[in-house]
């Protein structure tokens, strides 16, 4: 089973990136959570950094990850700059393994196909980067402090939590398997008759199916 360590950037007294209240801290604790849950679900084990809007320092957070045997370290987070810039960009250690660079660019691609700006792959001598011994990305879900970046990161949440696990799953060798939403609750059926004659229930069948009904025939 493939073991995966998720960091959500920032938390409690360090908010992260900051626009009228929304935290960078925030977000990317929501967001990291919901693509865990798909992770798990694809029989992913997958432990964190923190697991609420806690203060975890970065070397708490890289000694976590080396006290643990993982494939790949994850650390989410969401840029800003003066409301000027905008876009996805994806980090590895400029000394990080082939298995880092893959996953960053498929991570990267995935993101962009959402309509994000594609700002590239790119290295940095980031603490979590430099001093986890996975293989290790850090993730920069656009900027906090840009509109349009705000307005793909909320109304495509679904779709970058599927994108991200899916990048992560075609990584690891996983096939993604779409969610089965099974109908709960109450079920109310309706019925035009009941016949006798097979006949009359096929005639009553094709005048449905003329009205753009989709009808079937339950044999008791």
């Amino acid at each position: 089973m493939a073991r995966l360590c998720w960091d959500y950037g920032h938390g409690g007294n360090d908010s992260g990136a900051i626009l009228n209240g929304r935290k960078e801290s925030n977000d990317v604790l929501s967001i990291g959570k919901e693509i865990a849950l798909e992770m798990r679900r694809h029989g992913v084990e997958v432990d964190e950094t923190r697991a609420d809007d806690s203060t975890v320092s970065l070397s708490a957070r890289s000694d976590f990850e080396n006290n643990n045997a993982y494939d790949y370290f994850v650390s989410f987070h969401r840029n800003a700059f003066n409301k000027k810039a905008h876009g996805v960009e994806t980090f590895t250690y400029p000394r990080s393994s082939k298995k880092a660079k893959e996953l960053a660019k498929k991570v990267q691609s995935s993101l962009v196909a959402l309509g994000f700006t594609d700002r590239k792959v790119k290295e940095a001598n980031f603490h979590v980067l430099r001093e986890t011994k996975a293989a290790a990305i850090l993730i920069e879900m656009g900027f906090i402090d840009n509109a349009e970046d705000n307005k793909i990161f909320d109304s495509k949440r679904n779709d970058i939590v599927k994108a991200i696990t899916q990048a992560i799953l075609s990584q690891l060798g996983i096939t993604y398997k779409e969610k089965v939403v099974i109908a709960t609750g109450t079920l109310y059926k309706v019925q035009i008759g009941a016949y006798a004659e097979r006949e009359n229930a096929e005639n009553i069948i094709n005048k449905l199916e003329k009205l753009g009904f989709k009808p079937c025939i339950k044999i008791e």
